[in-house]
């Protein structure tokens, strides 16, 4: 017998992004009555509500700075077995639904999902920003997922408690975290395809964006499992500001060689994450080099100042 799916969607003022979003759950190829959409709606004021009710989703208004809180109320609301958590400015594959629950009915596997693939005719920002995902060419076990894209089993999403609703970002990793506690898996599968309206169009778009995702990074990685992989993306940052802040004192104190040392220590880990990108895309060239290293340049200096500055929602959506 198939089972109910929840769809979990919290929106802020995007009415015509939700409709695509909705369009694309409505018209998936598993029966229209075994799915339930839940819209939380934080405090829209263009008729994303409105929007939502046209497609037969229950409407739950809110009002919470954390997507956490809303997607854990969406979740006590919905009574589906399977909750299936998408943003919405997503929009999904038409099998993605039964691609969804024919993983999860593997007993072991308890969440799945993938990363999404940015949006039609992308510009060079968005494009190189995609080449940030690693995406698996076939099912394979994963230690996290984004929940913009994700699927969980519900008792096991009760069983951990659902998201820390006080996290503004980053909610996912420590949802996963908690996740693989229990033992289960978390299983990528490219057939959960997914496109994201929402990349970053301009640089300065990509570093509020990511100055915002970075912000509880540490927090989360810290109470995580305990190992060198998991620390990596917190010592990351930690590493590139160390170095940049001993650059510019050895600068200001007329070390130029030390200088240069330093600031190339900083840099080391963009030209590794922008020579991924180029082998992700497969473009080799001066150019597609240069742009994929000036994203990976702001993304990670986006982290590294998260460390100590607040990234606000309100700069990222204005970016």
């Amino acid at each position: 017998m198939r089972p109910l799916v929840s769809f979990i969607i919290p929106v802020h003022n995007d009415s015509a992004r939700l409709q695509r979003c909705l369009d694309s759950i409505a018209s998936n190829n598993y029966p229209r009555a075994l799915i339930e959409i839940i819209v939380i709606d934080n405090d829209s004021t263009d008729g994303s509500d409105r929007a939502a009710r046209d497609y037969g989703a229950v409407v739950i208004k809110a009002s919470d700075p954390s997507v956490a809180a809303l997607r854990n109320r969406g979740a006590r609301a919905a009574l589906g077995n399977i909750l299936a958590f998408a943003d919405s400015d997503h929009e999904i594959d038409e099998n993605w639904i039964q691609n969804a629950v024919e993983v999860l009915s593997e007993k072991d596997v308890v969440a799945t999902g993938a990363a999404p693939l940015t949006q039609p005719s992308p510009n060079w920002v968005q494009q190189h920003y995609d080449g940030l995902r690693a995406r698996p060419q076939a099912r394979e076990d994963v230690t996290w997922l984004g929940s913009g894209n994700l699927a969980i089993k519900r008792s096991v999403f009760e069983k951990v408690g659902g998201f820390d609703a006080s996290l503004t970002a980053c909610e996912d990793v420590d949802l996963c975290n908690r996740v693989r506690v229990t033992g289960g898996r978390i299983v990528a599968d490219p057939r959960l395809r997914s496109i994201h309206f929402g990349d970053p169009r301009t640089l300065s778009a990509l570093f509020f964006g990511e100055l915002w995702r970075g912000r509880d990074n540490l927090r989360v990685t810290f109470r995580g499992p305990k190992s060198l992989r998991h620390f990596r993306s917190a010592l990351i940052p930690v590493g590139e500001l160390w170095c940049l802040n001993g650059g510019l004192l050895a600068l200001l104190f007329g070390y130029l060689t030390l200088a240069t040392l330093f600031l190339a220590a900083a840099v080391a880990p963009s030209v590794i994450r922008a020579a991924g990108i180029v082998r992700r895309q497969l473009r080799p060239g001066v150019v597609p080099a240069l742009q994929a290293l000036t994203v990976a340049v702001v993304f990670d200096l986006a982290r590294a100042l998260a460390l100590f500055t607040r990234g606000s929602h309100r700069a990222r959506r204005a970016a």
